[in-house]
């Protein structure tokens, strides 16, 4: 496991579930949690995918990358349903350290491009098949997509924002606390 901005410093985070700006309403990681993981090959990966893109005046905005499984289980209490939330029995991407939510944004302006709904909603206007939208949202979602795909990443129909490393059986679901994380990764 790396430190995403490690890694990279040019990636912004914003951490939704360091904030109450999630689904959950409520800060499911530390509230000073500046810093994200992810494995290395993914990391990697994801660096590629912020070169290619800066080539362009844009960059990406990290949601979300890897989630100890003690979160994964507490969503799952809230919402049964494994299009938008992971089944604990099977762990998930995130717990592997293989998942990463994030966006596209404006280097100049720092804002996220249009991307016609917000990280985590859970409606079909989100998934990736949803063609009813003004023609820069989708292409602004090709964009993303086809972005991620080049590098490797595997997106989730139902969530826009979600890319995955293949062959998550290769990796072992974690519990460990970001805190611990930084203190292993230093």
């Amino acid at each position: 496991m790396v430190n995403i901005t490690g890694i990279n410093p040019s990636i912004i985070l914003d951490l939704r579930y360091a904030s109450l700006n999630n689904f959950m309403k409520q800060e499911m990681y530390p509230s000073n949690t500046d810093f994200s993981f992810l494995r290395l090959p993914v990391a990697k990966a994801l660096l590629q995918a912020e070169e290619y893109l800066e080539q362009k005046g844009l960059g990406l905005k990290i949601f979300d990358a890897y989630r100890p499984y003690s979160v994964t289980q507490k969503f799952w209490e809230l919402v049964h349903d494994e299009r938008y939330v992971a089944n604990p029995a099977k762990g998930s991407g995130h717990n592997r350290g293989i998942t990463v939510d994030l966006t596209i944004i404006d280097l100049k302006t720092k804002q996220e491009l249009d991307m016609g709904t917000d990280f985590d909603n859970f409606s079909d206007s989100a998934h990736q098949s949803f063609t009813a939208l003004p023609e820069k949202v989708l292409s602004n979602r090709i964009l993303l997509k086809e972005t991620m795909i080049r590098f490797g990443f595997k997106p989730l129909e139902t969530e826009w924002w979600h890319y995955s490393w293949p062959n998550p059986e290769r990796f072992a679901i974690l519990n460990l606390s970001f805190e611990d994380l930084k203190k292993a990764t230093h």
